[in-house]
């Protein structure tokens, strides 16, 4: 659904691909010489309780600056995308170049399985800083998506990796979404979350912002004034979807300039 959703607004005339809005996910380039290598056998390290308390607490997250990713795939997607990389920790040495400020850490596989926040480790995980971004003053771009108490942070992942594969140009989160940077989140996205920009906002920030910047919001909504999401203008405009259980927030209804629903057979929920 969300797919479809996204795809209706890449599909919409004068689309054009734009650079990257922030500067620190511009692609970079890695370089040669990383740190020395060092190895931990310890579970209680302070490094290994520091993972630990980054995989378990949104607030340490905020507090530190920092998020922790797991997979050599996120670690590559990182380097690429200029991300800034803190801390490698994997079961043996990383074969690819770092920047020589990252610290590499070799643990054995019992030590890798008690930090890492999946089930079945991939023998590589990371942290990286994890930038708050203040409210802009303008959204310059032509298509956003905001998500309203969605809570689930695959689902926030997901709506974050499949914007960035139709172009749009960033994420808005209010309503008390989950936290972009938790390692949920981070794995679903793919490693888009290193390549677009996610805010949090509050309902009237979220509408001071769309006014100021001229972008529509379109709810998506089960009303009976809800036109066809397929007869919606999509050219520039952001797209509002709530939460798995009750949908969009009144507050953020009452932002909305139109509601579009998807049609569906009758038989279906």
């Amino acid at each position: 659904v969300v797919a479809f959703w996204i795809k209706l607004c890449y599909n919409a005339p004068n689309h054009t691909h734009r650079a990257l809005p922030i500067k620190y996910r511009s692609p970079g380039k890695s370089r040669k010489g990383a740190g020395s290598m060092e190895t931990i056998t310890s579970r209680q390290n302070p490094l290994m309780t520091h993972i630990r308390k980054l995989a378990g607490s949104a607030a340490y997250r905020r507090q530190t600056g920092q998020c922790l990713c797991d997979s050599p795939k996120l670690l590559r997607e990182a380097a690429q995308w200029g991300a800034e990389v803190q801390t490698v920790v994997s079961v043996e040495p990383w074969p690819e170049p770092l920047p020589e400020k990252v610290r590499q850490v070799l643990v054995p596989p019992e030590v890798m399985a008690s930090i890492s926040p999946a089930k079945t480790p991939q023998g590589v995980l990371f942290t990286c800083r994890a930038p708050v971004l203040p409210v802009p003053e303008m959204l310059p771009g032509r298509r956003y998506v905001v998500l309203d108490g969605v809570q689930d942070p695959g689902n926030v992942g997901t709506v974050l990796r499949t914007l960035d594969a139709f172009d749009a140009d960033g994420l808005l989160l209010t309503g008390g979404c989950a936290d972009p940077f938790g390692p949920k989140t981070v794995r679903a996205s793919m490693g888009a979350v290193f390549r677009r920009p996610v805010w949090s906002v509050t309902p009237e920030e979220l509408g001071d912002l769309l006014r100021r910047s001229g972008i529509p919001l379109y709810g998506a909504a089960l009303r009976p004034d809800a036109m066809d999401a397929r007869q919606a203008d999509y050219s520039r405009c952001a797209l509002a979807i709530g939460s798995e259980g009750r949908g969009l927030s009144r507050e953020v209804l009452d932002l909305c300039d139109k509601t579009v629903l998807i049609p569906m057979s009758p038989r279906c929920e």
